[in-house]
């Protein structure tokens, strides 16, 4: 059977599938890694831990697939970052990661643009994201960035340890720098020069299913064909469907739905990225789900079963208290950067199963509240529900009574590097549907989840 590879390349960790063209995963591998953090608030990686990882996992996988013809590559990757490449595509320096926080002052910059080009980047500003981290090195390491010629996103650069040249990016992940005209769907040049930098130091824009070489890699693999890639969030999406409503639901939370044309916000609450095509998709995004969850669990020290039992044992309202999952604060709309969690309407009466419940039902309110912000269609139309924190039943109907809508879940294994290697099969003509498991659908019965209130520290 001719198989395609996906690659997914995490914060935490990298995963690769083998999607054969009957649209089963044959094969996966994973490999962790961690992120190093010179100072507080600082998140790098080196591309060479990442290139590590990449090779180990392939080397597990290929065994696996004695028999098949492997026929491309694809390559998924965590949103926003940078790294600066030389013209060989070759790093200069570690990736500067996401959760990054060094560049919340090079963020003046943005809110100093004039209000029409500050609208056309229609994204909330986000201290992470590739423009602002790229303002903090012109500030901090000028001369690093004098000796690059790109400035790119992860998978970029990781793709360019296995395709060495001029390094390529494509929409999805271009439109998540707070660099990109999304109207226009070009560079934005007034924000390329707030960072500091001429438009040259921007790569090329090429489709994400567009063949850019093959990989360098030995043996079975050799000679490969590598697709560009994308961001893993639409490929996610790409992989379950692309629902007209979906939530993903993990450590944080995704809420996507489609956009037909994006237009200019001058403050916006939801962000606006291309997609894995030629289309848009709105996101609110959630730093505190299951994270906040896990939180919980050690707190009360119960397990996941014993919190999803509060369920039963506490009633609907927790008792009057209420639980604000903001432990790392938010990027806006729901929540501030400065909000905090908190238990709320605590008296004599309160149980251990009411805070469980509580801290159950505060995040699927959080959820309702990012629902919101995407104006959800107004039909009955099942949201999909995706992501390891959706599995049980008993979350999908908490999360149904949040939004007041019916959900159903959909699983594909491993969707980002499923998506990933849906992009190689288009790269190389071929035509793969992932198979999915999809449940029933879960009506909404009568108690809505509370709106979790916020807790300025």
């Amino acid at each position: 059977m001719d198989v395609v590879l996906g690659v997914d390349l995490g914060t935490s960790g990298l995963k690769a599938v083998a999607l054969g063209v009957d649209g089963a995963v044959l094969a996966q591998a994973e490999r962790g890694y961690s992120s190093d953090a010179p100072r507080p608030g600082w998140a790098e990686t080196d591309v060479a831990v990442w290139r590590g990882a990449l090779d180990g996992a392939l080397a597990e996988l290929v065994p696996l697939l004695a028999g098949h013809a492997v026929r491309g590559l694809g390559l998924a990757g965590q949103m926003h970052g940078l790294v600066l490449v030389d013209d060989a595509g070759t790093a200069l320096a570690p990736a500067l990661l996401w959760p990054d926080q060094r560049a919340g002052g090079q963020l003046d910059r943005w809110r100093a643009l004039p209000a029409d080009d500050r609208a056309a980047l229609a994204n909330p500003l986000v201290a992470g994201m590739t423009g602002p981290l790229l303002a903090w090195l012109v500030d901090h390491r000028p001369g690093l960035v004098a000796r690059a010629a790109a400035a790119v996103l992860p998978k970029d650069a990781l793709r360019a340890t296995l395709v060495p040249g001029p390094v390529v990016t494509d929409r999805s992940d271009a439109s998540a720098t707070l660099l990109w005209d999304v109207p226009g769907d070009c560079w934005s040049a007034p924000a390329v020069a707030a960072a500091g930098v001429g438009l040259d130091l921007c790569p090329r824009v090429s489709p994400a299913h567009e063949v850019v070489g093959t990989a360098a890699l030995p043996g079975a693999l050799a000679g490969v064909p590598v697709v560009v890639g994308g961001a893993d969030t639409p490929l996610a999406w790409l992989a379950t469907g692309s629902a007209t409503v979906q939530v993903n639901l993990g450590t944080g939370v995704q809420l996507l739905r489609p956009v037909s044309t994006p237009r200019p916000v001058a403050d916006p609450v939801v962000h606006t990225y291309a997609d894995a095509a030629d289309g848009w998709y709105a996101m609110a995004a959630l730093q505190n789900g299951g994270l906040a969850w896990d939180w919980v669990r050690g707190v009360l020290g119960m397990d996941w079963p014993e919190l999803l039992a509060t369920l039963d044992t506490s009633p609907p309202g927790a008792g009057g208290v209420a639980f604000a999952p903001w432990l790392t604060g938010e990027r806006g709309g729901v929540a501030g950067p400065a909000d905090r969690g908190a238990w709320t309407g605590l008296h004599p009466g309160t149980t251990r199963a009411d805070l469980g419940r509580a801290a159950l039902e505060g995040v699927a309110g959080a959820i309702a509240a990012a629902a919101d912000l995407l104006d959800p269609p107004a039909d009955d139309t099942p949201v999909a529900l995706t992501g390891g924190g959706a599995r049980t039943p008993a979350v999908q109907q908490l999360v149904a009574d949040a939004l007041g809508r019916p959900v159903r879940h959909v699983g594909v294994r491993s969707s980002s590097a499923t998506g990933a290697a849906l992009l190689a099969a288009r790269g190389v003509g071929l035509d793969v549907v992932p198979r999915r498991s999809t449940g029933p659908v879960v009506d909404p019965r009568g108690h809505r989840a509370e709106r979790p209130g916020t807790c300025q520290r």
